[in-house]
């Protein structure tokens, strides 16, 4: 006669002996060295402003910032949520890995934070080097600001929902942007449009079903979030049509207001000792003889 396993025995004890494992740290904090947030604060120091531009409300803008400069992402008129995209300036194939971003440094990311590329590459494209809103950490439905979390609103699944055509989610918003950067045409380039940095965007999961949920942004006009670009970047950022994403997104419900983009030159005598990072060293046979 076959005998029952534990499971089918006592199956609530079972369960309760395994849900009872100890979580560990996928990539604890320390494993890799941190960026040297002394050296980035002095040449902010010295970092004067070259060129700023405006994102109108539900739509986005291109923009280049060279290695070695500074850009900000600044609130100017009232609460707005911003879905940013970033490429290597000379090759689209290498950009913004939020996925691996999230897993490194957390679902949420502050002062000190790299934004890391895809792989093959996967070496920081910039690192966050000042923030207004870091005074918020998480609140007590579980919320943070900047999240690396949510993919952003687009057309395809607001169709899917809600049976309707929206054209200025923030997809096609970065579509739209890049095409004219690139001078190519909306569809000829969206593949190359990624999942975001919710600048801005407070989020978290709902305690009880798990659930992504958002809430009003606390961003006020001034605020504003600093990056340094660690390689020479293509950047184009959506002033999210849900606007402070309180409520809805992808309509033209929500009150919106534009976003400001700033670039700064620092004196680079202040970075003469910065490491910049290179792509990744790994051979790539992933195990084929050719590695052998």
């Amino acid at each position: 006669m076959l005998r029952r396993s534990e499971t089918e025995q006592c199956p609530q004890i079972s369960a309760a002996a395994r849900r009872a494992a100890k979580p560990a740290i996928v990539y604890p904090a320390g494993t890799m060295p941190g960026p040297d947030m002394a050296t980035l604060e002095a040449a902010r120091r010295a970092m004067i402003k070259t060129h700023e531009l405006i994102v109108p409300p539900r739509d986005a803008r291109a923009f280049r910032v060279a290695r070695g400069q500074f850009f900000r992402i600044v609130s100017i008129e009232g609460p707005q949520v911003g879905d940013l995209n970033l490429w290597n300036a000379d090759n689209l194939s290498e950009r913004f890995f939020s996925g691996k971003t999230r897993a490194l440094h957390g679902a949420h990311v502050g002062i000190g934070d790299r934004l890391w590329s895809n792989m093959p590459y996967l070496r920081p494209m910039a690192t966050i080097s000042h923030d207004t809103l870091g005074w918020y950490g998480f609140d007590a439905d579980g919320a943070g600001i900047h999240d690396v979390i949510g993919t952003r609103c687009d057309p395809y699944t607001n169709l899917l929902l809600n049976g309707t055509a929206y054209d200025f989610c923030c997809h096609s918003n970065l579509s739209r942007a890049l095409a004219t950067e690139l001078k190519m045409e909306p569809h000829a380039v969206e593949h190359h449009v990624h999942d975001v940095l919710n600048v801005f965007m407070c989020t978290g999961f709902t305690k009880d079903t798990h659930q992504y949920f958002m809430k009003a942004s606390p961003v006020r006009p001034g605020d504003f979030i600093e990056f340094f670009a660690e390689i020479d970047l293509l950047g184009a950022l959506s002033a999210c049509p849900g606007g402070d994403c309180s409520a809805t997104h992808s309509s033209d419900a929500a009150a919106c207001h534009p976003l400001k983009i700033e670039i700064f030159e620092p004196d680079r005598t202040t970075l003469k000792g910065w490491t910049w990072p290179s792509p990744s060293a790994y051979h790539r046979h992933h195990g084929t003889h050719a590695g052998s």
